[in-house]
């Protein structure tokens, strides 16, 4: 009897490889590789796709944020004086003059009088700031915006920041006040109960840098930052 021979590897029982098989089996070798890297390639480029996609919708929504969310600019007045009449605002007749030490003012905030030779630097506090150095910024004809804090925050707070001319103007909690906001200038004064009032705007184009202060248009800048500045 004729013992079974081992049937060596790659060799079909009904007969040895020819050449021809063998090509074709490096071809389809060749074809698998080819479509193997052909659809690497593709999964490459849909991640790629799917992450600069992303990139652009996160940057579009930072876009729309930023335009969305940025502080709108600061209102624009014209300086000067138009001689309007608007109700409400009370007038006196304070003298100017620079003392030391703290002032007892006729009126709640002041509206002018004796001062402090050094001015207020114009700009939003969060804390109250001194009668003294706050009068001499209004003697340079900046307005001096006071709130109360207890009635005026948050939303009305912002609304009445959106008001204020980028220069010449002080923004301040004021303690004891007995109006919501009061609009201060060289002696000219109104009491408001909302930011929504129409006559804050109308304050300020009429007094703002008035050319009625006794020092119109002198700097209000470089002197005196007091605590709160922001």
């Amino acid at each position: 009897m004729t013992p079974n021979r081992p049937n060596p590897a790659g060799t079909p029982q009904h007969g040895p490889v020819t050449v021809k098989q063998q090509r074709e089996h490096k071809r389809q070798e060749k074809l698998a590789e080819y479509q193997k890297q052909l659809a690497k390639r593709r999964r490459s480029k849909l991640v790629w796709w799917i992450v600069g996609s992303t990139a652009a919708v996160v940057i579009i929504g930072l876009v729309v944020a930023s335009v969305v969310l940025a502080p709108s600019p600061p209102r624009q007045y014209e300086a000067g004086s138009e001689g309007a009449s608007i109700e409400g605002v009370a007038t006196f007749e304070n003298t100017a003059e620079h003392v030391e030490g703290a002032v007892e003012y006729e009126q709640s905030p002041p509206a002018g009088g004796p001062h402090n030779a050094v001015w207020l630097n114009c700009g939003i506090y969060d804390q109250s700031v001194p009668n003294e150095n706050a009068v001499h910024s209004m003697e340079h004809s900046a307005v001096w915006v006071t709130y109360n804090p207890d009635e005026v925050a948050g939303d009305q707070l912002a609304a009445l920041k959106s008001l204020l001319p980028s220069t010449y103007v002080v923004l301040s909690p004021y303690e004891g006040l007995d109006a919501p906001i009061v609009m201060s200038n060289w002696n000219q004064q109104l009491k408001v109960d909302s930011a929504a009032d129409e006559r804050i705007g109308v304050f300020f184009e009429e007094y703002w840098r008035s050319q009625n202060a006794p020092e119109p248009n002198a700097a209000c800048t470089g002197a005196y930052d007091a605590p709160g500045k922001q």
